[in-house]
């Protein structure tokens, strides 16, 4: 991990609250994502990791609590303002058009485009540049640009969907489930992918139910969430899967172990 604890949080998340109706869905949760720094979120289903970081992404506002980017106070309202802030998500769905190619892909809802009295013909040839760019900085350049990506494997899918969260050059990258039905080759690329990310300097959070493989393993440090709020964290060199999950489930290591 990059040391850049000198400098202010990418993101300072404290006390936020969410409610949905009578649902508490955050109860005072809290996060610091800094530079250069894989931070997995970790909880039981209905724990509240999701809520957050819809919060952190702009899909959700918040009800009380301080947010702060880059050591100051922000109020991100749609997912376009934590875009503006460098704020990228890629969503378990990876919202991949099967039909396309890497390239259309990448560059999906935001392609370059020629003047209108030309009728903004798709720019393809700079498109191919800029793509071929950033998949040799992620090391992808193995990766067929011209292959539609209902063809490619699980794990090449999910090296496409964090390539185009890179593209617009953010801060912050947020992944949900990145190695989720992924096989053990295709994971360990996806974490190779993950930690360059983090190695260029860039925040990396990061929802997961792999805690024994991939998320002891592959990240810096662990955020353990109960019923909307934090019970534990962790650096990830310093503790055991089965560390985690204790406290995702707040019972008896003991009876957690032999379990």
């Amino acid at each position: 991990m990059t040391e850049a604890k000198a400098h202010p949080p990418l993101i300072s998340m404290r006390n936020i609250k969410k409610s949905f109706g009578s649902v508490h869905a955050l109860q005072g949760a809290s996060i610091d994502v800094h530079a250069g720094e894989i931070v997995a979120l970790v909880g039981d289903n209905g724990a509240g990791k999701s809520t957050l970081v819809k919060v952190m992404a702009g899909v959700h506002g918040w009800d009380a609590g301080d947010y702060e980017f880059e050591g100051k106070p922000v109020n991100i309202k749609s997912p376009a303002d934590a875009n503006a802030l460098g704020i990228q998500t890629v969503y378990q769905d990876l919202a991949l058009c099967n039909n396309l190619d890497a390239v259309q892909n990448l560059f999906l809802g935001r392609e370059l485009a020629g003047p209108k009295i030309f009728g903004r013909r798709i720019r393809r040839a700079e498109c191919e540049i800029r793509a071929k760019e950033v998949m040799a900085r992620m090391r992808l350049g193995n990766l067929s640009l011209s292959r539609p990506v209902g063809a490619m494997s699980g794990g090449q899918r999910q090296n496409i969907a964090i390539a185009r969260s890179i593209l617009w050059t953010p801060k912050v990258v947020i992944l949900d489930e990145p190695t989720a039905a992924l096989s053990h080759s295709a994971s360990a690329q996806v974490s190779s992918l993950i930690r360059t990310l983090a190695d260029e300097g860039l925040g990396v959070v990061v929802v997961s139910h792999d805690i024994h493989h991939f998320v002891v393993e592959a990240t810096d440090r662990i955020e353990v969430m109960r019923l909307g709020a934090n019970v534990a964290s962790f650096k990830s060199e310093d503790v055991t899967g089965e560390q985690v999950v204790n406290a995702m489930v707040g019972g008896n290591e003991g009876v957690n172990l032999a379990g």
